[in-house]
């Protein structure tokens, strides 16, 4: 687990080498700092990054650098858990338990939220692709599915959850809410799912969590004045959005980018 006086001390002290950068496992920024070295320019970079750190809210910093850690909010903890149980033995177990206590028991798909909803009235290929992928992990690929899905059903109840559970998880969180709101709209039977299901767990953490739910989770009052802001770009329109947080995402990974440049590119992105 790394500590952030440390980080900070590092970064002070020795941070024209880049040793704060390799402590907080960013190789790829580490040997830039060491290249930077050469004109100077690292000096004042390690003296920025001591300055970040130390200010930085302890939370925000277990976020970003101990994501394992135990302490982090347990609901948002339980949703991500969730994500890291892909052992094929353990979803054996659990199916067999189910058959056992339940002799009514159907096969049913894990890590995939379900709804009370009518059922469909005509066949949508990319419901069941986004399902596909929801359960195998690929939310990004999911997201596009299920977007695609709604061109066709519009107005299916499950496609709005699925779609508000899966930017949940992928930290999109006006859009997570524009979809919760959409699936109360068109008939969401068993709203209580948006208070306990573990995908939503990022979601029930924001600020503007409270407001929406003393509001029947939906974002406009009954006089239709808007209770948070809905998201500014057409959902139904994101491929390329989400190529770009794709990409984004991979330069941070290759230490081409700092946390706090990719946060400040995503919300560009976000807001654009």
């Amino acid at each position: 687990m790394k500590d952030k006086t440390t980080a900070a001390i590092f970064a002070l002290f020795l941070g024209w080498l880049g040793i704060h950068r390799f402590y907080l496992r960013q190789p790829g920024l580490g040997i830039l700092y060491l290249i930077l070295m050469i004109f100077g320019v690292s000096f004042v970079l390690g003296i920025i990054d001591a300055i970040v750190l130390l200010a930085m809210d302890p939370r925000e910093f277990d976020r970003r650098y101990n994501k394992d850690k135990d302490s982090a909010h347990p609901d948002y903890q339980r949703g991500t858990r969730r994500y890291q149980r892909k052992s094929s033995q353990r979803d054996y177990q659990y199916r067999s338990r189910q058959k056992q206590s339940n002799p009514g028991y159907q096969r049913q798909t894990r890590r995939t939220p379900t709804a009370d909803i009518p059922r469909r009235e005509r066949h949508n290929p990319y419901k069941s692709t986004g399902i596909k992928k929801y359960k195998d992990f690929d939310l990004e690929g999911a997201i596009e599915d299920f977007v695609k899905g709604l061109e066709i059903s519009p107005k299916d109840v499950s496609l709005h959850f699925n779609l508000a559970c899966a930017y949940s998880l992928t930290e999109q969180v006006s859009k997570a809410f524009y979809h919760l709101d959409k699936a109360v709209a068109f008939g969401l039977k068993d709203i209580q799912k948006i208070k306990t299901h573990d995908d939503l767990a990022f979601a029930r953490i924001q600020p503007e969590f409270e407001t929406f739910e003393q509001n029947g989770f939906r974002l406009k009052s009954g006089s239709g004045t808007p209770m948070l802001e809905p998201p500014k770009e057409n959902l139904l329109d994101d491929d390329i959005l989400l190529a770009q947080l794709k990409r984004l995402a991979e330069l941070r990974d290759k230490g081409l980018l700092t946390e706090e440049e990719f946060a400040v590119e995503k919300k560009k992105l976000m807001s654009s």
